[in-house]
């Protein structure tokens, strides 16, 4: 896309603070228009087992649709006549501004899809404007992923796979390279049957006798209360699905409540996130924040989640499916895409930032695509990327 190009009407309008790329993002900035494309060029770059990877779930993959199925069965109540010449969709979240309510959500084994993995991604992120969440069991680490990206927002994530030393030592380590927040997951006590790898007896780091299973399986409420007690970092617990919880987390002293189903990839039949989200809201009522992910694919799916009450909307798949496309380029230029379609979808609701926003900009109603991983980008042809 040539950034010169657009309707400088329409430009001035969205208030749209857009620059022409760097030579190194030229390819990015020409080749993708549209977020579905980064989908088609990654699953043109990888090979079957690094495709499942991203878009399989576990066992029907049921919960993995409810994902989808959730963001789909809400429709929008647009106001009209009201002046949206100058949107603005930042943000400000552990005390920075962003450009979106975003972050990259935790993702292990980036390094499959791209050799710069959380590296590439945080730089991107940081780049742009968003949000970066690191996943414990991604390449290049703690400490590196922190230096490609010292000035970034960054929140490290751990699997608990060690003791009360092991668990310690990484609130330190987290603590030295100032990330912003600590997030410990929480919906991993089993691992769960991946059926795209066992039928293709694909065997991946997490599905066999592993060390940290048995930390997983053991992990209880005492290790909150350990972190919550050592560190003074803002506390995230990912994996949050009932009210019940939600409450426990906000009497551990949790200040985050991350709604996440592990992208389907865990628990099957369990319900979408978004179906979640509003008990977790009212038993936290308030009290903590609240991130959410779960097949958020689009900029009408950040604006639906903050509208229906969440503070930051994390991306998984399409992170990923960014990153396999065009490495840290891609990542970038699919949330600028996404920023597009964000500010587009505020304006046309009749609103000119996300404070404005709230649950009577929302309304249920039956989808109209079948749901599932691609359900988001219906102009991709359907058949050719499913398996």
């Amino acid at each position: 896309m040539n950034p010169g190009s657009k309707n400088e009407g329409e430009r001035r309008a969205m208030d749209v603070k857009t620059v022409a790329p760097s030579t190194a993002a030229s390819d990015a900035w020409n080749d993708f228009e549209n977020l579905h494309e980064f989908v088609r060029k990654a699953r043109q770059n990888l090979d079957q087992n690094n495709w499942d990877y991203i878009v399989g779930g576990t066992e029907t993959e049921t919960t993995l649709k409810r994902n989808r199925l959730a963001l789909d069965s809400i429709a929008f109540r647009p106001r009209v006549l009201r002046d949206v010449s100058r949107i603005d969709s930042t943000v400000e979240r552990f005390g920075r501004k962003l450009r979106l309510p975003v972050f990259m959500a935790p993702v292990g084994n980036l390094e499959v899809f791209h050799a710069g993995a959380a590296a590439s991604v945080v730089r991107a992120a940081g780049r742009f404007g968003a949000g970066h969440m690191l996943s414990s069991v991604c390449q290049p680490g703690l400490e590196a992923t922190a230096d490609a990206a010292p000035d970034a927002l960054r929140i490290f994530q751990l699997y608990v796979r060690g003791d009360d030393a092991f668990v310690l030592d990484h609130v330190a380590r987290a603590e030295r390279r100032n990330y912003a927040a600590f997030c410990l997951t929480v919906d991993t006590a089993v691992y769960s049957r991946r059926e795209r790898d066992l039928a293709k007896r694909h065997r991946t780091a997490g599905s066999g006798r592993v060390e940290g299973r048995q930390q997983l399986a053991a992990l209880d409420w005492r290790t909150v209360a350990l972190i919550r007690k050592r560190t003074k970092l803002p506390l995230v617990l990912k994996g949050i699905a009932t009210a019940e919880d939600a409450k426990m987390a906000l009497e551990h002293g949790i200040e985050w409540v991350y709604v996440s189903n592990h992208g389907g990839r865990q628990l099957d039949h369990g319900r979408g996130a978004m179906d979640v989200l509003p008990e977790v809201l009212a038993a936290v009522a308030g009290r903590a924040k609240i991130m959410i992910d779960g097949s958020f694919c689009r900029g009408s799916d950040v604006v639906k989640a903050i509208a229906a009450g969440a503070d930051m909307v994390g991306l998984g798949r399409m992170q990923c499916w960014a990153l396999a496309a065009a490495g840290e380029d891609g990542v970038h230029r699919m949330l600028e895409l996404l920023e597009d379609e964000v500010r587009r979808c505020l304006g046309l609701l009749g609103v000119t930032s996300f404070a404005q926003l709230d649950r009577s900009y929302l309304h249920p109603a039956p989808p109209v695509n079948l749901p599932g991983v691609y359900s988001a980008f219906p102009l991709l042809a359907m058949d050719e990327y499913r398996y």
